[in-house]
């Protein structure tokens, strides 16, 4: 049985309009102004704003009742006239809506892109898995909020400004921010930056290269779907990813060591990681080792045995910059001395 195709959306150009949903948590007065910063910088890229009526609501870690959210999304999904849904940010409880949206429009509906990241990653995730159909995790809406975006953030427009069939390259970043400061209109990268590679000491000149299906998230919250109905990774594989096997990327936050190794061995158990070629993982964010137990621990503990090469401290997830990765995207990762690129073909 020949693999099926993933579907990748008619690229993002001039004219077209972005929806703004929160179909995660919603933004409260407070800070209002940095969708207003993000509205700006992105009419003055030529793009059309529509947002959500819950955006600017927050209460309870939610922009309103998972009813409102899941209608809202579907919406935005499915009106002709949106060309794109970029979400504020990611917040705690996306999953409460998956039962409620209308999968059969969705799978039948044309290809959108749909940017984001943390809780977003849980939509993300499933619409591929689900659906067949690319999608970008990468910045969030409020992140877009500097007209002088870093060189890594900025290739979010690139992406989705890539057609079915061709190629986009990105490359690693030369420094990382330490600490959030969301005063600020773009990033404060104060510290160098460099990948590291599994079962090498850090610093050490090693290389790497791998190919393979992205696919992945942030772990906090993709491994609450294990067992659902939203999760079907080994049918999916099986389907779109038999011929080239995947790269899983992966990033966490809010998680010590001892949790990294809790999900990465319940995924494996699920059979999440057959047919892996590679592993990338992000910088890890609100994190602290279990006693002893370090995040490399974490790593060689879950995949060691794996022999395919796992990669660390990549552009990817909550301690910006991040590179965008395209779920179902056909990946090729080149890894030399600290430094990575990313290159992925839209098959």
């Amino acid at each position: 049985m020949s693999p099926r195709s993933i579907r990748y959306p008619q690229p993002l150009v001039k004219g077209n309009t972005i929806g703004v949903a929160a179909p995660s948590s919603g933004v409260g007065e407070s800070m209002y102004r940095y969708l207003e910063q993000s509205k700006q910088h992105l009419e003055h890229l030529g793009f059309i704003i529509q947002e959500s009526l819950s955006l600017r609501n927050n209460s309870k870690c939610v922009s309103a009742p998972k009813e409102t959210r899941a209608a809202e999304l579907n919406a935005f999904m499915l009106d002709p006239g949106i060309q794109a849904v970029i979400p504020p940010w990611g917040g705690e409880f996306l999953m409460d809506i998956l039962p409620l949206l209308d999968w059969k429009a969705l799978k039948k509906s044309p290809a959108k892109w749909v940017l984001g990241y943390s809780d977003i990653s849980t939509f993300l995730f499933t619409y591929t898995l689900l659906t067949g159909t690319a999608s970008a995790h990468g910045t969030n809406y409020v992140d877009l909020r500097s007209s002088e975006l870093d060189p890594v953030t900025a290739r979010w427009l690139d992406v989705l400004q890539t057609k079915a069939g061709e190629e986009i390259l990105q490359v690693s970043s030369t420094h990382y921010q330490s600490e959030w400061k969301m005063e600020l209109p773009g990033f404060n990268l104060d510290t160098p930056s460099r990948w590291e590679q599994l079962g090498a000491a850090e610093g050490t000149n090693t290389s790497a290269h791998f190919s393979g299906r992205l696919l992945g998230g942030c772990m906090d919250t993709i491994t609450c779907l294990i067992g659902t109905p939203f999760a079907p990774v080994e049918h999916y594989v099986q389907q779109y990813c038999a011929e080239e096997g995947t790269i899983w990327y992966l990033e966490s936050c809010e998680m010590n060591a001892g949790d990294i190794y809790r999900r990465l061995w319940q995924m494996r158990q699920a059979g999440w990681f057959a047919g892996a070629n590679g592993f990338l993982f992000g910088r890890p964010a609100g994190y602290s080792n279990t006693s002893d137990f370090t995040f490399t621990d974490a790593l060689s503990s879950a995949l060691g045995d794996l022999d395919v090469p796992v990669l660390y401290d990549v552009d990817l997830g909550h301690i910006p910059p991040q590179m965008t990765f395209v779920n179902g995207a056909l990946g090729q990762v080149s890894y030399e001395s600290g430094r990575g690129e990313l290159h992925m073909t839209y098959v």
